[in-house]
């Protein structure tokens, strides 16, 4: 089962703003000008790496376990489906070909589902996930407060 909630670093800065550092992924920092804000501006900035690594093919590292003082962050629910079909798509050694192939489309259709930037629906990643053999699933936890 894949995790895309991530341990971060809330560091308190000038005047008031505080710093996010996500621990797992080195490229991704913001700020803002509260502790919510910046929390709110790190799931974007999540979102936003990840499917950075996703356009330029890079690993997308699992979440550490997180330390005394990390807060967490979730990846968004749109996203983590792309990311999830990505790393499935890397780790069985399926190219874009092939999964479209296997689901009987054309190969910009599964080129689109990959791009993090078009809005693929989720019922259609589940396909494509369900051609590779696995199943997306869903959970729910309460928010902290």
């Amino acid at each position: 089962m894949r995790n895309f909630t991530y341990p971060v670093s809330l560091l308190p800065e000038d005047r008031g703003h505080f710093t996010v550092q996500f621990a797992d992924i080195p490229e991704a920092i913001t700020s803002g000008k509260n502790p919510g804000e910046a929390l709110v501006k790190a799931a974007d900035c999540l979102d936003e790496a990840i499917a950075g690594r996703i356009a330029e093919g890079l690993e997308i590292p699992a979440p550490s376990k997180a330390k005394r003082g990390h807060l967490l962050v979730t990846l968004p629910g749109s996203m983590a489906a792309k990311a999830s079909l990505y790393l499935t798509m890397r780790e069985q050694g399926v190219s874009r070909s092939e999964l479209a192939r296997r689901l009987a489309i054309d190969e910009k259709e599964v080129r689109r589902m990959l791009d993090p930037l078009h809005a693929t629906k989720l019922p259609r990643i589940e396909q494509a996930l369900a051609a590779l053999g696995c199943r997306l699933v869903v959970s729910l936890e309460l928010a902290a407060a």
